[in-house]
């Protein structure tokens, strides 16, 4: 955890999945908490530099993998790496094919078939990473509407035709069902970051923040289906 005190990016994963199947993998460039994908199993994080007490880093990547993976695709940076690691575990038919072994261990990623497909999957990795820290252009174009003024306090969240109301009469609007629904890891942000709020009052800031979150699990369902018409593993 110490090597996020500095700049850096980290894989966040689990190593035994105790409840449902595995949708257990985020990205931080911050410190995490233990719980942070999931109530019940515990997050391991994987920082890609390793930093040194004078303040000079490497890459957090083995250099025999590195040198295979440049054989079939050519020169490749630890981002492009990361990025294409990140995007094979959120693949659907990824995680499917491999649910029984992603139960009892760490994710195992296959080396990448060729290079045009090792270049389209980094893109949409890319992708992902960026909506997932929020960095997106795309998550400043929002899809939801929050129409109502009143009081901003969220009493009890409620989801009802593509409407999720935070008190009787102050809702969201036009959310679609499956980002309500979306899942990483045990939690379902879309409704946890609510009720996590209960009581208290969302200022513009807050609002702006949960219209974010729904573009990012709109667009991360869309790069899933993406990248399984790249690669399939069923």
């Amino acid at each position: 955890m110490r090597h996020l005190l500095n700049e850096n990016l980290c894989l966040t994963s689990t190593k035994n999945i105790e409840q449902g199947f595995f949708r257990h993998t985020f990205i931080s460039k911050n410190l995490v908490q233990l719980h942070t994908v999931a109530l019940k199993e515990t997050d391991y994080v994987f920082p890609l530099y390793l930093y040194s007490e004078d303040g000079s880093k490497i890459t957090n990547l083995k250099k025999e993998i590195v040198a295979t993976i440049e054989k079939i695709v050519g020169k490749v940076t630890p981002e492009d790496i990361f990025d294409y690691i990140y995007a094979v575990l959120h693949s659907p038919s990824y995680r499917e094919t491999y649910k029984e072994f992603l139960k009892i261990d760490f994710p195992r990623v296959p080396y990448p078939k060729d290079q045009k497909t090792f270049k389209a999957l980094v893109v949409l990795g890319a992708e992902l990473r960026s909506l997932h820290l929020l960095e997106s252009p795309k998550v400043n174009q929002f899809i939801t509407t929050y129409p109502v003024a009143g009081s901003d306090i969220v009493e009890k969240v409620l989801y009802k035709n593509r409407q999720v109301f935070i008190n009787q009469d102050q809702y969201f609007g036009n959310v679609p069902e499956s980002a309500w629904n979306f899942y990483i890891g045990g939690y379902q942000p879309a409704q946890k970051w609510l009720k996590d709020r209960k009581g208290r009052t969302l200022i513009n800031a807050d609002i702006e923040h949960y219209q974010k979150i729904i573009v990012a699990l709109t667009e991360t369902e869309r790069i899933m289906q993406e990248i399984d018409r790249i690669i399939c593993f069923s």
